[in-house]
């Protein structure tokens, strides 16, 4: 019953991978992992700053939230024009170049006084920030074939905790010192991990893709369309991420209405909850690996769907939904480590370009839901909103059972 990508074990090690297969242990995966985790904070920094920026530079609480898309527009443009040269330049250079510039783009965002000059550094900081998807494809290059999905679910978990962490951590060092620091402690820490890296890890030579950056990027669309199985996984993700954008973009407004009335400090909490299922996830990786990654994805999308049930009941009972949180935070990192794993393993050589051509896919859900959430809870409250969550998740898991059906059927012909 094993669809496109599917790779058993005990397969042949793959023909791309030389002595550099070998080369990642414990400590470069933590590196690793801690370098995605802080890099893309920094997309989601401005979040709870919000309103200070606002007030100043004495901007309109309304136009302060394109800084939010600014950072996310640039970040959709750097995984279809950056994250493509990991199978074109050597990805520690690559890596290295990044962070310097993010240091530099996040000490403009931190030094501007004119609004203008914030929109255009806080757009550097997304385009730079997906150096967090090199640095996913790199680890996979370093890592044995039979590690890889383990190394891809451990540092795609602590992507998540980045992101989960950013709010959080924002909000505690404005307190202290005021938003601009937030994006100079930043600076420093990127910095700090350019020295690092620099020293610690090593430099692949595996063979990459011959020809001009054009070349690259016409091989990158063709990518959507010669890959049927990137279309697939790129459509589990299209789903699972819209519906993760569902809960997350909408759940702070049953929180903060009466009779709950949180404050925003509670409602961040609840990201606290997330970091379970996002631990719980890295194991997804390992069962790739055994060529478990079909059965992994049919059990996480049918967790998907049922994460609702408890979800629903959040505006009577606050534990009903940390359950919610954590089910639903386990089976969409699941998928996402899943469809990581089971690409890189089928195109070793194309994986910069994959994993780009994959997140856009990521992208398009996470803002699909965002915008989807808002609109319904306005409409309709909150109970529609789970329904919608749940729609969502279910379409993801027939079409997975379908495709399962359909594989079946052709094996039995």
């Amino acid at each position: 019953m094993a669809l496109p990508l599917d790779k058993p074990p005990g397969a042949p090690p793959d023909p791309l991978e030389g002595a550099a297969a070998t080369q990642l242990g414990g400590p470069l995966t933590l590196l690793l992992s801690i370098t995605c985790a802080l890099a893309v904070a920094n997309i989601y920094f401005a979040q709870p700053l919000l309103n200070s920026i606002a007030q100043s530079l004495e901007v309109a609480p309304a136009t302060v939230g394109l800084l939010v898309a600014a950072t996310q527009g640039g970040y959709a443009l750097g995984l279809l024009f950056i994250v493509p040269l990991g199978d074109l330049v050597q990805r520690k250079a690559l890596i290295l170049a990044q962070l310097l510039l993010s240091a530099l783009a996040l000490a403009v965002a931190g030094a501007a006084q004119q609004w203008p000059a914030l929109l255009g550094g806080m757009f550097l900081v997304g385009l730079l920030a997906v150096v967090v998807q090199v640095v996913v494809a790199y680890a996979a290059a370093l890592a044995a074939p039979g590690q890889r999905g383990r190394v891809v679910g451990t540092v795609t978990s602590a992507v998540v905790l980045g992101i989960l962490l950013a709010r959080f951590t924002a909000g505690l060092i404005a307190d202290l010192a005021g938003w601009r620091a937030v994006y100079f402690v930043s600076a420093g820490l990127m910095l700090v991990l350019a020295a690092v890296l620099g020293k610690a890890v090593p430099a692949t030579d595996v063979p990459r893709l011959q020809g001009s950056y054009m070349a690259l990027m016409r091989s990158v669309f063709g990518l959507f369309i010669r890959e049927p199985a990137l279309r697939l996984r790129g459509l589990f993700a299209l789903l699972a991420f819209a519906a993760f954008s569902v809960l997350w973009t909408s759940m702070v407004l049953p929180l903060s209405a009466p009779p709950l009335s949180l404050s925003h400090t509670q409602v961040g909490l609840f990201g606290l909850a997330g970091i379970a299922g996002a631990l719980a996830a890295s194991r997804a990786g390992r069962w790739a690996d055994q060529g478990l990654g079909q059965r992994v994805t049919g059990i996480a999308l049918a967790l998907l769907t049922l994460s609702w049930v408890p979800s629903a009941f959040a505006e009577v009972s606050l534990l009903a939904l940390v359950a919610g949180v954590i089910i639903l935070d386990f089976a969409v990192q699941a998928v996402h480590v899943t469809n990581q794993s089971l690409l890189f393993a089928a195109r070793p050589g194309a994986q910069s370009r994959l994993l780009g051509a994959y997140m856009c896919f990521y992208s398009a859900g996470s803002a699909l839901g965002a915008a989807a959430a808002t609109q319904v809870y306005s409409r309709w409250g909150w109970p529609a909103v789970c329904l919608l969550g749940a729609v969502i998740s279910g379409t993801a898991w027939l079409l997975w059972w379908w495709l399962c059906a359909r594989a079946h059927e052709n094996e039995q012909a």
